[in-house]
């Protein structure tokens, strides 16, 4: 697991070290309110985790999946309890928030050349 401390691209960001856990995709865990990007964990629970130990707050905290394309999948099990504290309680997993996908776009368009 590592904090994206530079912008990378799509192409670095697949071929982190010390090891890749999907082909296809990386987990990612977004703060939006520190702008901090966690990546490269098998689960967006230990990305959260993660930072939280690390000052993030969970109310900031969202699970994407950023694709081989660059295509921001807004898809994790984390998500559910910030779709309740937005008023979407039935939304799942899906960030579904559009001020909130939004904001996860900035946020990695920060960090990551898609």
């Amino acid at each position: 697991m590592v904090v994206l401390d530079k912008k990378v691209t799509v192409d670095e960001l697949m071929h982190m070290e010390p090891e890749i856990f999907f082909n296809d995709m990386v987990k990612c865990v977004i703060d939006i309110k520190r702008e901090l990007i966690a990546v490269n964990a098998e689960l967006h629970a230990d990305l959260e985790a993660f930072l939280l130990a690390n000052g993030s707050a969970q109310s900031d905290l969202y699970g994407i999946n950023i694709l081989d394309d660059g295509e921001i999948e807004f898809d994790s099990l984390i998500n559910p309890p910030r779709n309740r504290e937005a008023g979407y309680p039935r939304a799942g997993r899906y960030v579904a928030d559009p001020d909130a996908r939004a904001r996860i776009g900035e946020v990695v368009d920060k960090w990551v050349i898609r």
